[in-house]
């Protein structure tokens, strides 16, 4: 994925340290740009990717802003070359100052849709562009992962979930909540979404599973459960209503279960059952029970068309759940 066919030079390169970290700083041809970075998706195979989607409507937008010729300017994209490009200086007299030589692709930071605007312009326009770059020499993953994350949050420029999605190796509800988006067996594996943009066919993000994950194993004999123990609650727990409203949980459109604020609710109502299945001292573990207190729910109306129209907001979704909790105890 970051081999070159070979080695590219950069020049007029100043060298510099921030707070210990070599950098380089200047500009490169567009063309040569897009030869010699490369991309790390969300999905890459290797499960050390982290870059979201590419929006083309973003990368079309910046497009159209570059036409404007002079005045269109913008920030310089950021890199790290992983150690794989060496600054040369030119003379001993200014030894911050020469070229890089390449010999690997440097891994984009910041800046994909630039650099996605960037390539449309210079094919439509059939011109050159500078493009103004910093690199750091090296960055390790954890530290390439922490630099994004905290350039996009901060910056308000990814969603929540890609944030929850990048901490998964670190904070167990994201790993339990990005489980439950990429697991086959999971009930919310083909209507959720990684990366926070919402479809028709993916309507749950991993936000909003985090946030179900959260109030789920609030309980706090269940919340001290390991993380391995609490997915499997959440798996036999979600997949028991899905076998139980079967249709209604396939049909978004017409059926309301699967609509934030209904799984917001059943949240709720999971969090009491698997606080009675779980034992307080964390010792056994019911699993069987789970599916049992699930088959007690009954006489919802989940269409689109029902009551459940009104439901609306936290307010909305805590009505339902006692609703639903109450049927179960007498039952």
């Amino acid at each position: 994925m970051n081999q070159l066919p070979n080695q590219l030079v950069i020049e007029n390169v100043v060298q510099y340290k921030q707070r210990e970290k070599v950098c380089y700083s200047g500009s490169i041809l567009a063309t040569t740009a897009l030869t010699v970075i490369y991309v790390k998706p969300f999905d890459d195979p290797s499960g050390k990717g982290y870059q979201r989607p590419v929006i083309q409507k973003k990368c079309s937008e910046f497009a159209t802003y570059l036409s404007k010729g002079d005045s269109a300017l913008f920030p310089p994209i950021l890199l790290n070359s992983e150690s794989n490009w060496e600054f040369v200086p030119y003379d001993k007299q200014r030894p911050n100052f020469g070229r890089l030589i390449c010999n690997k692709k440097a891994s984009l930071l910041d800046g994909q849709h630039r650099l996605g605007g960037i390539k449309i312009y210079i094919q439509e326009t059939n011109s050159e562009l500078n493009i103004p770059f910093v690199a750091f020499h090296f960055l390790d993953y954890e530290e390439e992962i922490e630099l994004f994350d905290t350039i996009n949050t901060k910056g308000k420029q990814i969603g929540s979930s890609l944030s929850k999605y990048l901490l998964r190796h670190s904070d167990d509800l994201s790993w339990i909540a990005t489980e439950l988006v990429l697991r086959n067996d999971s009930p919310f594996h083909s209507i959720s979404t990684i990366t926070g943009k919402r479809t028709p066919e993916r309507h749950v993000t991993l936000q909003n599973l985090y946030r179900f994950l959260e109030i789920l194993t609030k309980p706090p004999h269940v919340s001290r459960l390991s993380k391995e123990d609490r997915l499997m609650l959440a798996l036999i727990y979600f997949n028991s209503l899905k076998n139980h409203y079967m249709n209604e949980w396939s049909n978004y459109k017409e059926f309301r279960i699967t609509h934030i604020v209904c799984l917001n609710a059943l949240s709720i109502v999971g969090a009491a059952i698997l606080s009675a299945c779980v034992s307080q001292d964390k010792k056994q573990i019911d699993f069987n029970r789970v599916d049992k207190f699930v088959k007690k729910i009954n006489g919802i109306d989940w269409a689109s068309s029902s009551s459940l129209r009104y439901i609306r907001g936290a307010t909305g979704s805590k009505t339902l759940a006692s609703e639903i909790i109450s049927q179960i105890v007498e039952h």
